[in-house]
């Protein structure tokens, strides 16, 4: 009996269609063609026995999932249908009430990126309000934002948390919204506050820290994330001007878990990573490296390297791999002592290194590829060739290391002696940043946008801020590019608590009648924006996997923009 009425409000539908299609098309601006159009709708829903406002539900509901087909007959239809519907006159407001689709208790939630923080949000957000509709917008094509573009390609066991973010993806209330930027030539944050009662900004960080020495900008000098992104096969670092063939030693400036991945990615055998996702394009580079030595300097000492033990014994496992390590690097001072007491995490790596050290040959054979750890340097300048234009190494300040009385940490300092590592690339682990959109407060220094427990304040100084209602943070873009995939779980709760708790003040709009999808609709419509709905990046994942198939890896990314917007939309 169910199926019957769906298909008997499913077909009304359709008439009401095609009956306010041909209303609208052959109207006059007089009030008496408008008053045709209503009388026809009027006896539509008479004649099914459906209220309009179920007509109007049913309607919207195909025009979402019609949308990428409005160039058919039936989705012009449908869209001509919408906009009859919203241009009713003033007079006729009762019943432009009826066909409205908002419940009064209806949340209109936006956020603005697919990373784990952004999905944990949806998560969080679809378990903690029952009536809210959340959309997720996102720059790029495909989703997941760095468990895709950032997780290492011989760590698949990590990228297993996007069966959990593609379940919140298929929840009836939840869309996702590809090929759509924030500011620029895609949709404003201005006009996405207009839109939704709540919108929580989670696009993390896609920019660099800075280093500020000379030769910053040399050939050859790169940052770790924008290799990163290249082996990952992000579209924007496709054709990265990467030459691996010219020399034979690299340097990583940095020793936290991100520089450990760009350094076992040069090291470990192409064999192995031929098996992974890793891009086509990276594998037949480093299929072709000459590389063999890669230096990981960092400015502080064995007990305060930034790495993870996990991804430490990694790193140090790799069959066939010469590690040297100084071992008078691995003195301990009682400032030192104390630190590896009070953390485990730091005892552990302090202990893999021991270890290391300890167990190394003297010296490599020939042809055996190289890790060296560099404690206690920081880059000073980068020297250039002779023809001016590329690296040719790195001067380096040896270092001591000083308590800070505020901090109490103990912190690196120059000693004005100088040593120079010949090289001919720089890879820079020195901290990704965020960048600040228009009509968003930012903390240019912090690199992060000013909140208290996620909620967006406007002020420089704490006891003058004034909190931007309906407007969120979470992830990295509101604590800084620090932390786990599992971090961003803690923050997004934190974040969805003060969402909830507006709302029950009344302080982030409920049922304030806001447009939410249907408006972001017409925007992108009216912009022409051919976003990519989550269905468009299951036909992604489809073809890629299905090219990964045939070369016995888990996918073969597609890597070009154009592409993935051809398949998306195949």
């Amino acid at each position: 009996m169910g199926k019957v009425a769906l298909r008997a409000g499913v077909g009304c539908a359709v008439v009401a269609c095609g009956i306010a299609a041909v209303a609208v098309g052959r109207r006059a601006r007089s009030r008496r063609g408008w008053g045709r159009a209503v009388a026809l709708l009027k006896e539509l829903e008479e004649g099914c026995a459906t209220p309009v406002l179920r007509l109007r539900q049913v309607v919207d509901a195909m025009a979402v999932e019609m949308h990428v087909e409005l160039a058919s007959d039936g989705g012009s239809k449908l869209k001509m249908l919408l906009t009859f519907v919203d241009s009713l006159p003033i007079g006729m407001s009762l019943i432009a009430r009826s066909f409205s689709l908002l419940r009064s208790d209806q949340l209109h939630v936006c956020v603005v990126g697919s990373g784990p923080a952004g999905f944990y949000t949806a998560e969080k957000m679809l378990k903690g309000h029952e009536a809210a509709k959340i959309d997720i917008i996102d720059r790029l094509p495909t989703p997941f934002g760095l468990v895709r573009s950032g997780v290492a390609p011989d760590h698949p066991e990590t990228k297993i948390v996007v069966n959990q973010f593609s379940r919140v993806a298929g929840n009836e209330k939840c869309s996702f919204f590809g090929n759509v930027m924030l500011g620029g030539h895609g949709v404003s944050l201005l006009e996405l506050r207009q839109l939704y009662d709540v919108v929580v900004l989670a696009y993390g960080a896609e920019s660099d820290r800075s280093l500020g020495i000379p030769g910053e900008d040399l050939g050859g000098v790169y940052s770790a994330r924008e290799f990163v992104w290249w082996y990952n096969g992000h579209p924007d670092c496709k054709a990265m001007p990467l030459d691996l063939k010219n020399t034979d030693t690299a340097v990583v400036l940095g020793q936290g878990n991100v520089a450990l991945d760009v350094a076992r990615i040069l090291l470990r055998p192409t064999s192995e990573l031929a098996k992974t996702d890793i891009a086509d394009h990276a594998l037949a580079s480093l299929q072709e490296s000459t590389i063999r030595k890669v230096y990981l300097v960092g400015r502080r000492g064995p007990v305060q390297a930034a790495c993870t033990a996990k991804e430490l014994r990694e790193i140090l496992g790799i069959k066939g791999l010469h590690v040297h390590i100084q071992e008078s690097d691995l003195v301990k001072s009682p400032t030192d002592e104390v630190e590896l007491e009070n953390s485990r995490i730091r005892k552990r790596v302090y202990e893999l290194f021991n270890k290391a050290a300890t167990s190394q040959q003297s010296n490599p054979i020939m042809g055996q590829r190289e890790l060296h750890f560099i404690f206690f340097r920081r880059p000073d300048r980068f020297v250039p060739s002779e023809s001016s234009l590329h690296i040719s190494g790195v001067r380096l300040e040896k270092t001591s290391l000083e308590e800070n009385g505020d901090s109490g940490r103990q912190v690196a300092v120059g000693t004005g002696q100088f040593d120079d590592l010949n090289c001919g690339m720089v890879l820079k682990s020195i901290g990704y940043k965020s960048v600040p959109v228009d009509g968003l407060p930012f903390n240019i220094h912090q690199g992060i946008v000013p909140n208290i427990r996620g909620r967006v304040v406007n002020g420089a100084q704490l006891e003058h801020t004034e909190v931007e209602h309906g407007l969120y943070v979470v992830g990295w873009l509101k604590r800084g590019p620090t932390g786990i995939i599992a971090t961003n779980l803690y923050c997004a709760e934190e974040t969805v608590e003060s969402v909830l708790e507006d709302v029950k003040r009344g302080l982030a709009a409920s049922g304030s009648q806001k447009p939410g999808r249907q408006g972001l609709l017409q925007i992108l419509e009216n912009k022409g924006i051919n976003y990519v709905p989550f269905s468009g990046w299951q036909k992604i994942d489809s073809v890629e996997k299905l090219r990964g198939q045939l070369k016995g890896k888990p996918r073969e990314k597609i890597t070009d923009w154009e592409e993935l917007l051809r398949v998306a939309h195949a």
